[in-house]
C-alpha cells in the first residue's frame, strides 16, 4: 500500500508536470510569449478577456487538483488536504484579481511584478511551501 501511495504522489508531480507542458496547447495565454521573450520593450499582446480568465480558471482547477492528490498521497490525511486545498485557493484569490489588474494596466504597475504575479496564479508554487509546513507539522504530533 505504501508503494502505491507514492505511486500516486508521482502522477500528482507528473500532472502538474505536464500542465506545465502542455500550456501553450490546452491553455489560451497570450502572455506566454510576452513573458517568455523576457523583453519588456515587446508590444503587449493583444487578447480577449472572455477567453483568458476561464483559461487561467481551467488551469487553477488543474493545479489544484494535482496538488491535492499530491498531498493526500504523500500525508494520507484528509483534513490536511483540505486546508492545503484551501490555503491554495486563498492564494490565488489573491493573486489572481492582482494579475488581472496588472493586465489592465498593460504591465504599467511593474513588468517584474507582473511577471511574479503571473507565476502565482498559473504555477503550484504554494505547494513549494505546504509541502514543508505539513511535514513539519508530521514531525510535531509525533
Amino acid at each position: 500500500m505504501k508503494n502505491l501511495n507514492w505511486v500516486l504522489v508521482i502522477l500528482g508531480v507528473l500532472g502538474l508536470v505536464s500542465v506545465r507542458i502542455l500550456e501553450d496547447r490546452i491553455f489560451y495565454d497570450p502572455f506566454l510569449n510576452y513573458f517568455h521573450e523576457a523583453n519588456k520593450n515587446i508590444p503587449f499582446p493583444s487578447f480577449e478577456w472572455g477567453k483568458l480568465i476561464p483559461g487561467y480558471l481551467f488551469r487553477f482547477i488543474l493545479n489544484l487538483l494535482f496538488s491535492c492528490v499530491v498531498i493526500h498521497f504523500w500525508f494520507k490525511n484528509r483534513q490536511w488536504t483540505i486546508q492545503g486545498a484551501i490555503l491554495i485557493t486563498i492564494i490565488f484569490a489573491i493573486t489572481f484579481p492582482i494579475y488581472l489588474y496588472s493586465i489592465y494596466d498593460r504591465f504599467e504597475i511593474g513588468y517584474l511584478f507582473s511577471f511574479y504575479m503571473r507565476r502565482f496564479v498559473i504555477q503550484p508554487l504554494i505547494l513549494l511551501l505546504i509541502i514543508p509546513m505539513f511535514y513539519y507539522r508530521k514531525q510535531i504530533n509525533k
